[in-house]
């Protein structure tokens, strides 16, 4: 059984993704701009009904680290097989999110351990959690994972297994961005390319390789070299990066699902 403390870690894990998917220009990403278009509208749709459908995993992930009361192997495994039965749901909702139910469902269970702790607690706590091998994981590799030992690239694994740098990053982004006076969407955008700009995201080392990768990573950097989205040369510089990632159909998904993260913790104090 799943407490009200429970639903409500879930449910703001849902709103940080439907946050995240909410912004725009999103460089390679869909975002409401695109809504005219059948084919996007629908794509965004999906993307949206999927989000919800994570709640019923992520709170039986939170249920579950509630009742384990420590970082454990028998966590470990359990928050695994309520992920592979969520990742089914999510498939019949229309799928999407697989990497951010990984980095969501890490920092849920993480909260639900001590609801009292901060930011880089709860990461700290998340990669205790990660650092357990998953005994009923399958045994075939994924293609993140085969994609990780292909480039040396951290993964999904290795983000968790280090407590989230890059979520960190965009915690950290986001506060040095609205003490700066930017809007909010400046805000979660500076913290998306700050993602972006150092990321070894696996789902564009799979579609374009490592000179895809860094013409994305260089790209974002650029965006923030220029002083941000919230600046004129910033703003200029994001909107030629969107462009161009839009025709070249490069989609950096892996740092949607950690700004997601960072929005998860960054709303906290105000659950």
């Amino acid at each position: 059984m799943t407490s009200r403390e429970d639903d409500a870690l879930a449910q703001a894990a849902v709103a940080a993704l439907t946050g995240q998917l909410a912004l725009t220009p999103k460089p390679g990403l869909p975002d409401p701009r695109d809504l005219d278009a059948r084919s996007t509208r629908q794509e965004h749709d999906s993307l949206r009904w999927s989000a919800r459908a994570l709640a019923p995993g992520l709170a039986a992930m939170a249920a579950s680290a509630r009742r384990t009361g420590t970082p454990t192997p028998v966590l470990r495994a359990e928050l695994g097989a309520i992920g592979r039965c969520t990742e089914h749901s999510v498939g019949l909702a229309g799928g999407g999110h697989k990497g951010a139910l990984w980095a969501l469902g890490l920092l849920v269970a993480a909260t639900a351990l001590d609801p009292r702790a901060k930011a880089r607690e709860i990461a700290s706590t998340a990669r205790k959690i990660a650092a357990f091998n998953d005994k009923g994981a399958p045994r075939r590799p994924s293609r993140g994972s085969t994609i990780s030992a292909k480039y040396g690239a951290a993964g999904a694994r290795g983000e968790a297994r280090a407590g989230f740098p890059h979520v960190r990053r965009a915690l950290e982004a986001l506060t040095a961005a609205r003490k700066a006076g930017a809007t909010e969407n400046q805000a979660r955008l500076d913290a998306l390319l700050t993602v972006m700009s150092t990321l070894q995201d696996t789902e564009l080392l799979y579609e374009v390789g490592p000179m895809g990768l860094r013409h994305v990573q260089a790209g974002a950097r650029g965006v923030l070299e220029a002083g941000g989205s919230a600046t004129e040369a910033g703003a200029e510089a994001l909107t030629a990066l969107d462009a161009d990632l839009h025709e070249r159909g490069w989609s950096p998904r892996g740092s949607a699902g950690l700004l997601a993260g960072a929005l998860f913790l960054d709303a906290l104090p105000a659950m």
